[in-house]
């Protein structure tokens, strides 16, 4: 009896390795760079119409923007001399190529007015500061602070641009986790706006770290919009109007888990996410090629 029990615990350690291994090959194969040491928490990047990538560090660190080589290093250091960095965690672009930083992180949900922060092109900076354009939004549905622990609906990691707006895809945190993203619309300009709710989409289940919608990009044609998870991208195609939930959509399955809070498109094939590092794991950037990725269609 104890042989066989030995037998079993010694056959799942090895299954368990072998999964890991796997998971792991899956992600690190498509590795490309390991980020400054700067950028520990690196929660969203962005390319500049030069091609430069853009990152910014998440909540604690300053109001600053940050263009990293293709050899991970930082070129250079742009402060926002009017905002701050209370809970950076995106970045998008429109088509004149303005830049807008999302300090709409909520952990808690105790925040009413949350701030986008929008600057021209990166690449027009002559020198090392700027001034931003600034943006409040709240949520209509969002009436107490905090609300219920059911209730908490109302952070958010990931957002775009697209057609004169800002569409934010919310990070739920209610308990017990349900899976649910919820996709508001906001203006692009300088103004107070409520947030409107235009549909939902459920990722998964399984636990609410890995299932939580951390970063949000839109191809270059605007044609395809990625959802980044800690295990996944979620892909959308042929949605109708602007509620990008409504269309064909497909899971590309990353591998390991890792915290992965950033993702955009190199062109309209390549997409480029990173992750934080976490106990000396991560701060890497990845690009994947749609057309060489196994895409599950839902």
């Amino acid at each position: 009896m104890k042989k066989s029990i030995a037998g079993l615990l010694l056959g799942s350690a090895i299954a368990t390795s072998i999964i890991i291994a796997v998971t792991s090959y899956q992600l690190y194969q498509h590795k490309f760079v390991t980020i400054d040491a700067k950028l520990t928490e690196i929660s969203g990047i962005e390319f500049d119409k030069r091609m430069n990538l853009w990152a910014i560090n998440d909540g604690g660190d300053k109001p600053k923007l940050y263009q990293v080589n293709r050899d991970g290093n930082i070129n250079k250091t742009i402060t926002i001399t009017n905002a701050k960095n209370i809970d950076w965690e995106d970045m998008t672009q429109d088509d004149f190529g303005h830049f807008f930083l999302g300090d709409f992180g909520n952990n808690e949900n105790l925040r009413k007015w949350l701030t986008i922060y929008k600057i021209e092109n990166p690449i027009d900076i002559k020198g090392n500061t700027t001034q931003a354009e600034i943006i409040k939004f709240n949520y209509p549905e969002h009436k107490i602070f905090p609300p219920k622990a059911e209730d908490k609906e109302f952070d958010v990691e990931a957002f775009i641009y697209y057609k004169k707006h800002l569409y934010l895809f919310t990070k739920n945190r209610t308990v017990p986790f349900n899976g649910i993203t919820s996709l508001y619309k906001i203006g692009d300009h300088a103004a107070n706006f409520d947030a409107e709710k235009i549909s939902t989409f459920k990722t998964c289940t399984i636990a609410e770290k890995l299932c939580w919608i951390t970063s949000a990009a839109l191809s270059p044609s605007r044609k395809k919009l990625a959802l980044l998870d800690s295990q996944r991208i979620w892909l959308f195609e042929n949605w109708q109007g602007d509620d990008f939930f409504s269309g064909d959509v497909y899971r590309i399955d990353l591998g390991i888990v890792t915290q992965k809070e950033a993702i955009t498109f190199y062109n309209e094939d390549y997409i480029v996410f990173t992750d934080e590092e976490f106990h000396g794991i991560g701060r890497n950037a990845y690009v994947i090629n749609l057309n060489d990725v196994e895409k599950h269609k839902l």
